[in-house]
């Protein structure tokens, strides 16, 4: 249990190939905290797909529980460097149920993939927000270095 001397206990958990339901429900979760239900729900792939990507090496998936419920999660990934034997740590998505925000779930996930990221000989965990997302700006902003970094999408559609 992590007790962060908030309202709440809750505890975390990293996803191993047997969880595919708490992933499913860390996906629903995602879909709520960022009211995109249709893209986290409607195209959701199978379980095999599912455990595939729990077995691999470079996906990390976490979720805060209370009372074995999926309150918050994060899904990582792990980025072998090409310069030195060493890698990064990018936390793609992060997101707490609304009730349970500003109790500490979002920090303690945030620290448990620092020591999964540094028993894995990563370097640094980063994560990106948008300058709009101001909660997130002030969550990282406690917990790291703020770098104001461009991003770019490049579209596959005239291939």
């Amino acid at each position: 249990m992590v007790n962060t001397g908030r309202k709440i206990e809750f505890q975390i958990r990293q996803l191993k190939p047997d969880d595919v339901h708490l992933m499913k429900d860390l996906l629903d979760c995602f879909g709520e905290a960022f009211d995109e239900m249709a893209s986290y729900r409607d195209y959701r792939p199978d379980d095999g797909y599912l455990r595939e990507l729990l077995s691999g090496d470079s996906f990390i998936a976490l979720v805060a529980l209370v009372d074995n419920i999926v309150v918050g999660g994060l899904a990582s990934y792990e980025l072998k460097k090409f310069e030195q034997r060493r890698s990064e740590i990018y936390i793609y998505d992060l997101a707490v149920a609304e009730r349970y925000r500003r109790q500490g779930v979002a920090t303690g996930l945030i620290d448990r993939l620092k020591l999964i990221a540094k028993n894995r000989g990563a370097w640094v965990v980063f994560v990106q927000a948008d300058y709009v997302d101001e909660p997130a700006i002030k969550l990282y902003s406690k917990l790291g270095i703020r770098e104001d970094v461009l991003h770019f999408d490049i579209p596959l559609d005239d291939l």
